[in-house]
């Protein structure tokens, strides 16, 4: 509920954004959005309007508004490349280690996009009136002291192909699929639709106990997402053979 809540509010900010761009004749960019809203906004057709992430594979983007077809706009993304001071003793770092140092800035997230892990390195996706206050704040994450510079966005590398695999799980439920993808108990992925963890197709899950329909892109934060590509057969005590693609 809480998520829906939020959603609709958005859905009126994005609408307020549209009219302004068509009152003032100028392109008007919003924060960045997710995959659930970006969605929601091209239901709502509120005219002329573009997507940018910074690269093209983004997944959290901004979405700018257009008085007219082909107007020009400025982007407002920057790329920063957030490097280990000393490679040597630098820490593997994960997504969630890098959100969790910007959060601990008072950061708002929506003021950034993708964060790109590449080995030791990471690009960080965010708006320009942001990036001064990360490049002179951010110099550690979690022990690793690092150094944010900015760069290219053709620097990234693109995200590499997802990972064919093959579960077993009871029945094609949502929280079977996510337990079985990411090595938890029944019990831990119920916890994660609890809290409003799981998107389906970039909306929220409705309940875990929701069946999975081939070609389902399913979306957990903090661990990643997978494509569910439809039942591939059973084994001999009747569990269901699920093919799912993991990126």
């Amino acid at each position: 509920m809480r998520m829906e809540n939020e959603l609709e509010l958005t859905k009126k900010r994005l609408m307020e954004l549209a009219k302004r761009s068509e009152r003032r004749g100028i392109p008007v960019e919003s924060d960045f959005l997710t995959p659930a809203e970006q969605l929601e906004l091209t239901r709502m057709r509120l005219g002329a309007q573009v997507f940018d992430g910074g690269y093209p594979e983004a997944e959290r983007r901004c979405a700018v508004f257009l008085p007219w077809d082909g107007c020009e706009w400025e982007s407002r993304v920057v790329c920063l490349e957030l490097v280990p001071a000393n490679e040597k003793f630098a820490e593997t770092l994960t997504y969630r280690d890098y959100l969790g140092a910007l959060m601990a800035l008072g950061i708002k997230r929506e003021t950034t996009g993708d964060i790109v892990i590449d080995g030791k390195k990471a690009y960080l996706f965010c708006l320009d009136s942001i990036a001064p206050y990360i490049s002179d704040q951010l110099n550690e994450v979690r022990r690793t002291r690092i150094k944010v510079r900015p760069c290219e966005a053709g620097n990234v590398v693109a995200a590499p192909e997802p990972r064919v695999s093959s579960v077993t799980v009871q029945s094609p439920r949502l929280d079977a699929l996510v337990a079985a993808v990411y090595k938890l108990s029944r019990g831990e992925a119920q916890k994660l639709f609890e809290k409003e963890l799981v998107l389906v197709n970039s909306l929220p899950a409705r309940s875990p106990s929701m069946a999975a329909k081939a070609g389902d892109i399913i979306s957990v934060r903090g661990y990643g997402r997978f494509a569910f590509d439809g039942e591939s057969g059973e084994t001999r005590k009747g569990r269901v053979r699920a093919t799912v693609r993991v990126y």
